[in-house]
């Protein structure tokens, strides 16, 4: 029996399938005609196990850099597929991380008004978070994320033995990520994530089980809200402050350990509100340090660091708007004004995160 997920999308359904050898079953696949884009990364770790996939057939290799998931980036490879015949029935094939995906998923929706493609994603973020959802972005000059739309793959090969060469930040990094989708899932899906996570942590057999939850929880709001346009927003608890701890540090701090900060934050603002108390901020928290607990968090000039926070989208005014929470599994969106509440949080939190308390 296949181990598989099934995600119904506006354009078709699409299959996450969980396998053990995701090249094998990749090189059955493959078709004359269709193409690969690869991270160069990964391609250089795993030339052999991936030779039956990339031999006779065209193959890309990128560099994995923001400069390269770019309208300039993706350009020349677009002349290079068609410069070498490829056609309308033909596939693309990405296989790397979150970049890849983006690249590959950006030109699948443009060329030819749409071709389809299938991914193998290679590290913790892309297989527990990304692989699903729809999203496509790239980068236009300076400004990220800009150029996009919705647009998912035919399938998806989840194989954990990709895993195995990522250095100790991308696994805490990942599992940082999941843990926003067993907080705003339920009390019962967290208290699952903090028995297990240090197991995880481990690269033990909890590691494969929490991605496939992690996946099956995002798919249920995916088929709520494909578009992002409502409910789905509450997967941005923890995003809008941990993205501005990415900007401020220059992705020093890599995303799912600064969402895992960002939610921290988050719950500690909302016990200034009196939405929870700080027993329930605490038990989470002493899940998260687990996750972030090996992370030097720098200083952190709170002026700047807030003038990096309005810049996100979502804010409307003076005042930001974050996903807040009334307790586990009960996340939702808000307007908060800056004021001098708001800044003492953040100057505590930043503290107690540089002394590792």
């Amino acid at each position: 029996m296949k181990d598989e997920l099934i995600i119904q999308s506006y354009r078709k359904p699409y299959q996450v399938l969980f396998v053990e050898d995701a090249p094998a079953v990749l090189a059955g696949e493959i078709r004359e005609g269709d193409a690969v884009i690869v991270d160069r990364k990964v391609l250089n770790l795993y030339r052999q196990k991936l030779e039956p996939i990339i031999e006779d057939h065209l193959v890309m290799e990128i560099e994995a850099t923001e400069d390269h998931k770019s309208y300039d980036g993706v350009r020349p490879l677009i002349q290079n597929l068609i410069e070498n015949g490829f056609k309308k029935n033909h596939r693309l094939i990405a296989i790397g991380g979150g970049i890849t995906q983006d690249v590959t998923a950006f030109m699948a929706s443009i060329l030819y008004r749409g071709v389809n493609w299938i991914f193998l994603p290679t590290n913790l973020l892309s297989q527990c978070d990304s692989c699903i959802g729809s999203k496509t972005s790239i980068n236009f000059g300076n400004y990220k994320n800009q150029i996009g739309g919705f647009y998912p793959p035919q399938l998806i090969l989840s194989d954990p033995s990709f895993l195995d060469t990522l250095d100790d930040r991308e696994i805490r990094s990942g599992l940082g990520e999941m843990a926003h989708y067993f907080l705003v899932e339920s009390e019962e899906a967290f208290s699952r994530y903090e028995q297990v996570v240090e197991e995880a942590l481990e690269r033990g057999p909890a590691l494969k089980e929490l991605i496939r939850e992690s996946l099956a929880i995002k798919k249920r709001m995916i088929e709520r809200d494909e578009f992002d346009e409502g409910p789905r927003n509450v997967f941005n608890y923890g995003h809008s402050f941990g993205h501005a701890i990415e900007g401020y540090t220059q992705y020093e701090i890599p995303h799912g350990l600064a969402v895992a900060f960002g939610m921290d934050i988050a719950n500690a603002q909302s016990v200034r509100l009196g939405l929870i108390d700080e027993k329930l901020r605490h038990r989470v928290r002493s899940t998260l340090c687990k996750v972030w607990k090996t992370v030097d968090f720098p200083e952190i000039e709170i002026e700047r660091y807030i003038t990096i926070l309005r810049k996100d989208k979502k804010n409307v005014g003076t005042d930001v708007r974050v996903i807040l929470t009334r307790g586990l599994g009960d996340m939702y969106i808000d307007r908060i004004a800056v004021d001098e509440g708001f800044v003492s949080i953040l100057e505590t939190c930043f503290k107690e995160y540089q002394e590792k308390l």
